[in-house]
C-alpha cells in the first residue's frame, strides 16, 4: 500500500510531507486492521484476466490471477463505475468470503509513498490527490499496477484464500458499496474461485468422524486391511476385563460392521505343539488372503480367514522385536534386538544375518532395496542395503528425542522414513537427511501411508498419567501431506486413547476414505470415515438476458456426504439474501423480468461438515426488442407480454405471432372484431378482423369496432386512444400471467 501519514481523515493538508506520513499510517492501518465484507460477482471462467462486478455495478479487472510468481508479481488492475465521492484502496487481501472482512492485507509502512503493493484512488480534487493517491478518471475509472507476493505482512496466500480487492479508504471504513474482489492463486496453487466460499469451514475441508467401535477382537495390538480380500486382520492379546474368554490370537473382522469372520487362537510353540498365542505384530499380507505375523515370544506364523490354527515356526535366540516381509515371497525379515535376519518361513533357517550396533525396530523399503533400523536408546538411525545386507549409512536422531520409542515406517511412494520419537515425528528423506520434524502434544505411536492421495496418517497417544499436566487421556489422529508435510485434515480427538495398556496402531483403506485406529486400553477398534465440506466444481457466471427470456443458472459441488443445494437471491446488491422457494437442484431456471435487473444469485451447498457458497453473480435484464406481429387478419392471435414490454416492432401482418417473453394472452372465440379495425402495437401497424387484439404496452385502435377478450384486448372507435385505467389493468393481468407461468419452473426465483 502507498503509505499516507497525514492529518485527521478528510482534513486538507497543511504541508505535503506531513500529510504523506500521517495518511500513509492511516491507510496501512485501515487495510491491515479493517476489513471488507464483499459480495462481488466473479466470472466462472478460470482464465486470466478476470473481471468482477461490485454491488453498485462497478467493474474490476485484474490482468493475471493464476500461476502468479510467489516472490513478486506485477498485476494490472482496472476499474470503472466507482463512486466519485469515495476514495478506495486496491490491494491483495485474505479473502474471508461473502460479507466477511478480508484481512489482513498485503502492505507496508512506506513513509515515502512509493510502495506499489497497493494503490490509493480518490475523487478528483481530493486533498490527498498527488504524490500519495491518484484521482479517478471519467466515469469512476482507474488503471493501476500493484506488486503482490504470496507472503508478507501477516498474510500467507499459501495457507489462506487471497483476492485482489477494492474497498472504501480509511475515511469511510464502514462503506461497503465499493467492495469488489477477484480471487488469485500463486504458482502451485489451484485457482481460488472454483471452490466457492466456505461459511463455517473452508471449502473442501477434510475431516474424519467416528462411525463405529468394534469390540470383537480382545485387546487389539496391530492391524492390517488386506489389499485383496479387504478383510480386517487384527493381532490381539487377551483383555483382562473379559476373564471368561481368552481372546488372544488373530481375529478376522468384516470392516463394514466389525463382525467376526474368523478367530485363529492356536499357533505352534517351542515344541511344535499348538497353544493359545497372542498375535503381536502383523508382518504383511499373503496373496489373495491371510497374513504373516509374529506371536510371542519367537513365533512366526501364517493364517487366513477360516483356518482353525496357524502354521508356524519357532526361532532360536532372543525375543522377536519386529517383523516385515522378506526380499522373496518365502522369507521374512526379523529383528531380535540388534540382530537382523532373513528367515525362510517354511524351515526357520536364517539365510542372512547382520548384527547392528544397537536397535530393536525397523522398516523395510523393498522398492529402493533399503531397510531402516532404529536405535532409540543411542539416538541412531541405520540404513541397511538389502542387496548386500550391510549397513550403508548411520544418521543421528535429535538428542532430545532419545529413549521414547514410538515407530519406524517408510513411505512407499517417496522412500522417506518416518520415526516416531517421544512427542515428535522425524522425517528423513531416502538419502537419510532430516527434512521435517512434526511436533504433537501426545506420544507418536504409529503411522500409515496412503499412496493414492499422498497422505500420511499419524496416531498420537496420550501418556495416560494424569499427574502429568501434559496428559488428558485423549489421543489424536493427524493427517499430513507427504510432500509438503502440511496438515491435510482437521485433527481428530481420540477420547480415552492412552498408552498405559499398550501402543495404538492404525490401518488406512486405499484412497483414505476409511481409517481404523486401535485403543488397547479400551479394547476397541474405532472405524473413522472421511468427510469433506462442499467444494464447488461448477459455478454460475454473470448473465445478461432480454425481458421474457428463459434463463438458467447452474452450479455443482462435491463433498462427503453428498451436499444438498439451494439457491438464494439478493435484491439489494448482495447485502442481504433469501432462499428461492423450491430451488434445490443444480440448475435454477426462470423467466427474466425487468424488475430483476441487477439481482444477485448464488448457490449454497451443505453437508454435515460445512456450508459453501458460490460467488454471487449478477443478472442484467434488457428490454425486449420485439418480435412477430400479434395476430393474423381474421385469425386468432397470441398476445405477447412480459409484464409490460412492448409488442411487435414495426412488423406487419403475421400468422399468430408469439413472443417468448414469459407468458402470452390469446384471444379466443369470445372475441368479435369489427371489420376494418386498425391497431398499433409498439410502433407496428396491423390489420385485425377477428379476435385477439395485441396488448402488452402497445396501443390498439383504428376504424371499426373490436370487442375485448382474452385478458386485455382494448376496443377503440375511430381514435387512437387508450384508457389509463384499462392499460394499468392490462399490465397487472399480464404480470399475473407471467408469474403463474414462471411458478411452474421455480417458485420465488423472481
Amino acid at each position: 500500500m502507498t503509505s499516507t501519514p497525514g492529518t485527521a481523515p478528510g482534513t486538507p493538508p497543511g504541508g505535503r510531507s506531513r500529510l504523506r506520513r500521517r495518511a500513509g499510517t492511516a491507510a496501512v492501518a485501515a487495510l491491515l486492521l479493517a476489513g471488507i465484507p464483499v459480495g462481488a460477482a466473479v466470472s466462472a471462467d478460470a482464465g486470466t484476466p478476470k473481471t468482477a462486478t461490485g454491488p453498485q455495478g462497478q467493474k474490476l479487472t485484474v490482468s493475471a490471477t493464476t500461476g502468479l510468481d510467489a516472490a513478486q508479481q506485477k498485476v494490472r488492475v482496472q476499474g470503472e463505475g466507482y463512486g466519485l465521492t469515495t476514495g478506495i484502496y486496491v490491494a491483495l487481501c485474505k479473502d474471508n468470503g461473502d460479507n466477511r472482512v478480508p484481512s489482513p492485507c498485503l502492505g507496508g509502512a512506506d513513509m515515502s509513498g512509493g510502495s506499489k503493493t497497493s494503490q490509493w484512488i480518490v475523487p478528483p480534487g481530493d486533498p490527498y490527490e498527488g504524490d500519495l493517491a491518484q484521482a479517478f478518471g471519467p466515469g469512476g475509472t482507474f488503471d493501476v499496477e500493484i506488486e503482490i507476493a504470496q507472503k508478507g505482512d501477516g498474510l500467507d496466500c499459501a495457507e489462506v484464500a487471497c483476492s485482489v480487492v477494492t474497498r472504501a479508504d480509511h475515511r469511510a471504513a464502514g462503506d461497503r458499496t465499493q467492495d469488489v474482489r477477484i480471487p488469485v492463486a500463486f504458482a502451485g496453487q489451484d485457482p481460488g474461485d472454483g471452490g466457492g466460499e466456505g461459511v463455517d469451514v473452508p471449502a473442501g475441508t477434510v475431516s474424519y468422524k467416528s462411525a463405529a467401535d468394534f469390540t470383537t477382537a480382545g485387546k487389539p495390538l496391530d492391524l492390517l486391511l488386506h489389499p485383496d480380500s479387504k478383510k480386517l486382520y487384527v493381532g490381539a492379546d487377551n483383555l483382562p476385563d473379559t476373564a471368561d474368554v481368552d481372546e488372544r490370537g488373530l481375529h478376522v473382522l468384516n470392516p463394514e460392521n466389525g463382525t467376526s469372520e474368523s478367530w485363529i487362537s492356536q499357533a505352534p510353540g517351542s515344541t511344535g505343539a499348538l497353544r493359545a498365542s497372542a498375535a503381536a505384530r502383523i508382518a504383511g499380507p499373503l496373496p489373495g488372503d491371510g497374513v504373516v505375523y509374529n506371536y510371542p515370544l519367537r513365533g512366526v506364523g501364517s493364517a487366513k480367514s477360516g483356518d482353525e490354527a496357524a502354521t508356524g515356526i519357532w526361532l532360536a535366540g532372543s525375543t522377536i522385536t519386529d517383523i516385515a516381509p522378506g526380499t522373496t515371497p518365502d522369507t521374512v525379515l526379523v529383528a531380535q534386538g540388534a540382530t537382523l535376519s532373513e528367515i525362510e518361513r517354511a524351515t526357520g533357517t536364517a539365510t542372512r544375518t547382520l548384527t547392528l550396533p544397537g536397535g530393536t525396530q525397523f522398516a523395510a523399503d523393498p522398492e529402493r532395496g533399503a531397510l531402516w533400523y532404529t536405535d532409540f536408546t543411542a539416538g541412531k538411525l541405520h540404513r541397511v542395503d538389502l542387496a548386500s545386507f550391510t549397513v550403508s549409512g548411520s544418521f543421528d536422531l535429535p538428542g532430545g528425542s532419545r529413549g521414547m520409542a514410538g515407530f519406524t515406517e517408510t513411505d512407499p511412494a517417496t522412500g522417506a522414513v518416518w520415526v516416531g520419537v517421544g512427542r515428535s515425528v522425524l522425517v528423513f528423506d531416502a538419502a537419510g537427511t532430516l527434512v521435517k520434524t512434526l511436533v504433537g502434544k501426545d506420544l507418536a505411536r504409529d503411522a500409515a501411508f496412503d499412496t493414492a492421495s499422498g497422505r500420511a496418517y499419524v496416531v498420537w497417544q496420550d501418556g495416560g498419567d494424569l499427574s502429568d499436566p501434559a496428559n488428558d487421556n485423549n489421543g489424536t489422529l493427524t493427517v499430513y501431506g507427504t510432500e509438503d508435510f502440511a496438515v491435510a485434515a482437521q485433527d481428530l480427538p481420540l477420547p480415552g486413547n492412552h498408552s498405559q495398556a499398550g501402543a495404538a496402531s492404525l490401518a488406512v483403506e486405499a484412497g483414505g476414505a476409511t481409517v481404523f485406529v486401535t485403543s488397547p486400553a479400551e479394547g476397541k477398534i474405532t472405524k473413522l470415515v472421511r468427510q469433506v465440506s462442499p467444494l464447488v466444481t461448477r459455478a454460475p457466471a454473470d448473465l445478461t438476458a432480454k425481458e421474457g427470456e428463459e434463463v438458467t443458472l447452474g452450479a455443482e459441488a462435491e463433498g462427503t456426504p453428498e451436499p444438498t443445494a439451494r439457491w438464494q437471491v439478493s435484491t439489494d446488491g448482495a447485502q442481504t439474501w433469501k432462499d428461492v422457494e423450491g430451488a434445490t437442484e443444480s440448475a435454477l431456471t426462470f423467466t427474466a423480468r425487468t424488475a430483476q435487473d441487477g439481482y444477485r444469485y448464488r448457490a449454497e451447498f451443505r453437508n454435515d461438515v460445512g456450508t459453501t457458497r458460490t460467488a454471487a453473480v449478477k443478472l442484467t435484464v434488457t428490454p425486449a426488442t420485439g418480435g412477430d406481429t400479434g395476430g393474423d387478419v381474421g385469425g386468432n392471435g397470441d398476445a405477447s407480454n412480459g409484464g409490460g414490454s412492448q409488442g411487435s416492432d414495426g412488423s406487419t401482418g403475421g400468422d399468430g405471432g408469439t413472443q417468448s417473453s414469459g407468458g402470452s394472452t390469446t384471444g379466443d372465440s369470445d372475441s368479435t372484431g369489427g371489420s376494418g379495425s386498425t391497431g398499433t402495437s409498439g410502433g407496428s401497424t396491423g390489420t385485425s378482423d377477428g379476435s385477439g387484439a395485441t396488448v402488452g404496452g402497445g396501443v390498439a385502435g383504428g376504424t371499426g369496432t373490436a370487442a375485448t377478450s382474452g385478458g386485455g384486448g382494448l376496443a377503440a372507435t375511430g381514435v387512437t386512444v387508450m384508457s389509463v385505467t384499462l392499460a394499468a389493468a392490462g399490465l397487472v393481468g399480464a404480470g399475473v400471467l407471467v408469474h403463474r407461468r414462471a411458478r411452474r419452473r421455480t417458485e420465488g426465483a423472481l
